[in-house]
């Protein structure tokens, strides 16, 4: 798969939306730039180009190629001020940034007595609203003013101010191990998925229990919380323990509706949250909860209190679709599930700058498991194409392995049946070398291999034998996480039954929710 080479001018200019372009050009006016200025004779080229294209800036003539390297800096750099102005982007994180920076230049100016009043008020909304870092920042430099400047105005002022020092420090350092630890745990599963047996297992455990740090939770506030919560959720989902990963992605939506303003300030983790509390759900197949979170998400997604930008559509786009496919799943409404990969087609080419490449195969994933679904297997095979022949995927090894093995059985439904010896070598060659290779797999290989010599009145028969091979698995702590990725059984049931997979699956979730 060939990428395209990105520039990042030229995507922040087309990422700006009508009124951004608008905004731009009145603070360039503001500034009394001649309207023939460079900088902005580059916008304007920039904005109607196609595709990024140095060639054509320099057919223009107004810039040299050694001049124009620097040009592009100007330009970024004030089209970010120019988003700084903007009050659409204005929000309490960047409010009390700039309280700082004024504080600061009349720190600079002497002005002493003014610059503490204002970094009074601004430490004091930092705390309100869990900004803590920049509340320790403020105080820091409270600290360097007073010892300039004694004011007189508080008695005992140099203990007050390092009392709350030293409980930011404490409150920072908890939160700061918590999100390295989350962090650490979320690359782990990126890069390798969920734990594949004991000796992984201890691994991960250990490695989680010995950098989780001392906690009081009665004193933790909103944001050590929050950390706490997606430290915990990020070790259950490697170990395969989803209930856990139910309470503590319920604890991480819950502890945002108990601080609503936190859901304007923060809405990307709030958005997140829910996805993780919709992906437990899906795996635990709770049905009713996961209709009730889904319907939530969507509801006040689309409040018009709810704060949107770029990021949030993007994050708004990829978790409400990925969990509306995930419910024609749950529920065997492949057919259904259809009418949604086109939005989901659109949607990608839309947010293309704003998703990243692994989801962008998630979504492919989900989509020929649709097509698979319904039997259109050659779609099915030329979506799972687009993940195998991605070379520049190093993440989520799991997705790669399990979209070889759907691959198989695609092609083998399809009847595409001269080439499926070699298809076989090559995708066992491929899980040894991820060492990726489970009994399920294993069973999974043999029988696509040896169907070359069973007659056709023998098959049934077969696909039994392999059915009740696999049942065994079902419930095995490692083995099962091979059937959150492909449900081989209820296609083996279909084969036997001589039933659709979508028909094996409705009967199963109906009988599960009678």
């Amino acid at each position: 798969m060939t990428k395209e080479p990105k520039d990042n001018l030229f995507v922040l200019i087309k990422s700006l939306s009508k009124s951004e372009k608008r905004q731009f050009k009145l603070y360039v006016g503001r500034l009394g730039v001649n309207e023939d200025s460079k900088f902005l004779m580059l916008f304007n080229i920039l904005d109607k180009l196609g595709n990024y294209s140095e060639e054509a800036i320099l057919k223009k003539g107004f810039v040299k190629k050694q001049q124009l390297s620097n040009l592009k800096a100007h330009l970024y750099k004030q089209i970010l001020i120019s988003l700084r102005l903007n009050p659409s982007r204005q929000n309490i994180r960047i409010q009390i940034r700039e309280q700082l920076d004024f504080a600061t230049i009349l720190y600079h100016k002497g002005l002493y007595r003014q610059s503490l009043k204002i970094l009074d008020k601004a430490k004091s909304t930092a705390i309100a609203n869990e900004e803590k870092n920049i509340a320790y920042e403020i105080i820091e430099l409270e600290k360097v003013i007073e010892s300039q400047y004694i004011t007189r105005s508080i008695i005992n002022r140099a203990d007050e101010l390092t009392e709350q020092a030293e409980l930011l420090s404490i409150q920072n350092a908890i939160a700061s191990k918590l999100s390295n630890l989350s962090l650490q745990l979320y690359g782990l599963f990126l890069r390798k998925g969920y734990v594949k047996n004991d000796k992984e297992y201890r691994e991960v455990t250990h490695y989680f229990k010995t950098r989780l740090p001392d906690y009081d939770i009665n004193s933790m506030g909103f944001r050590e919380k929050l950390w706490l919560y997606k430290t915990y959720l990020w070790y259950s989902f490697l170990i395969q323990d989803f209930l856990s990963c139910y309470k503590y992605s319920r604890k991480w939506v819950d502890l945002f509706y108990a601080n609503p303003n936190m859901i304007n300030l923060n809405p990307v983790f709030f958005l997140r949250g829910n996805q993780y509390l919709l992906e437990a759900l899906f795996f635990i197949k709770d049905h009713s909860r996961f209709k009730r979170a889904l319907s939530d998400l969507e509801t006040i997604t689309s409040d018009s209190s709810f704060p949107r930008d770029d990021n949030n559509e993007g994050l708004i786009f990829l978790y409400l679709y990925t969990n509306k496919i995930n419910l024609h799943f749950m529920e065997g409404t492949f057919e259904e599930g259809l009418a949604l990969v086109e939005d989901v087609i659109k949607g990608l080419k839309v947010y293309k700058n704003r998703i990243d490449e692994h989801h962008i195969m998630v979504f492919y994933y989900k989509i020929a498991s649709l097509y698979f679904g319904v039997g259109e297997n050659k779609k099915c095979i030329a979506y799972l194409d687009k993940i195998i022949s991605n070379k520049s995927l190093s993440m989520r090894e799991d997705l790669l392995c399990f979209s070889r093995v759907l691959n198989l059985v695609a092609h083998y439904e399809a009847g595409l049946d001269y080439n499926l010896e070699n298809l076989i070598k090559s995708t066992y060659k491929f899980l040894i070398k991820m060492e990726d290779l489970y009994e399920v797999q294993k069973e999974m290989i043999k029988f696509l291999k040896n169907l070359g010599d069973i007659f056709p009145h023998e098959l049934k028969g077969e696909f039994e034998k392999l059915l009740n091979k696999l049942r065994e698995y079902e419930d095995h702590p490692y083995e099962r996480r091979a059937f959150l990725y492909l449900d081989i059984i209820s296609w083996l049931e279909s084969k036997i039954r001589s039933k659709s997979v979508g028909e094996i699956i409705r009967d199963k979730f109906q009988l599960l929710n009678a």
